[in-house]
């Protein structure tokens, strides 16, 4: 057992399941709906919208999710479900990142993630006109392993959160998030980017 392990033992027995929210249009006689409610995790300056992966069918809603919380980009750290065209219609970017489920992240993809964060949240010149509204959404299939993985890599990186930290916050607004093979890599993950002349200073889907 992993010392994250250990402390998310405590955890998941006063974890609340996850909520779900049904918001039908129909089509036809199937209801569209979102099946997992997208989790908003905030460390200021940084906003991270954690989401299980739209589809075509249902991606106006997910668009709907997203201007609640001002997301300006999304990354899509699967396989396609759904075009591009309605995202960059609503006037949010979508980044191509996938790598494989169960796995961890590649460095190019890491390397992509982080300027993304940097560029979001610490650059100047780059933001809203209100710069604490602004929202990065990342989905993989069920948003439990790829994308959580990447914003705890976040926390690690510029809001100076050890492991331990991260995952706990993010096993707290998401069950079920981040996989035992997953936790040994963020265990041993060393930070490089803020060293290596990235991000600025901390805070946070």
């Amino acid at each position: 057992m992993t010392k994250i392990d250990h402390h998310m033992s405590t955890l998941e027995e006063v974890e609340q399941p996850r909520n779900t929210r049904t918001m039908s249009r129909p089509a036809g006689n199937v209801p569209v709906s979102i099946g997992t409610k997208p989790t908003l995790i905030e460390v200021k300056p940084m906003r991270f919208l954690i989401m299980d992966a739209p589809r075509q069918g249902n991606l106006h809603l997910y668009i709907k999710e997203m201007r609640k919380h001002s997301v300006t980009d999304v990354v899509r750290v699967c396989e396609p479900t759904y075009s591009a065209a309605e995202l960059q219609a609503a006037g949010i970017s979508l980044h191509e990142q996938e790598y494989p489920d169960g796995h961890s992240p590649p460095k190019e993809v890491i390397d992509h993630w982080l300027q993304l964060v940097e560029k979001t949240f610490f650059t100047s010149g780059n933001q809203q006109q209100d710069p604490s509204n602004n929202c990065i959404a990342v989905h993989c299939v069920a948003g439990l392993g790829r994308a959580p993985v990447l914003v705890a890599i976040a926390l690690i990186e510029f809001a100076n959160m050890d492991p331990v930290e991260a995952v706990s916050l993010l096993r707290r607004h998401r069950r079920g998030a981040i996989n035992e093979k997953q936790l040994l890599y963020l265990e041993s993950y060393k930070k490089y980017y803020r060293a290596a002349g990235g991000g600025g200073c901390c805070i946070i889907l």
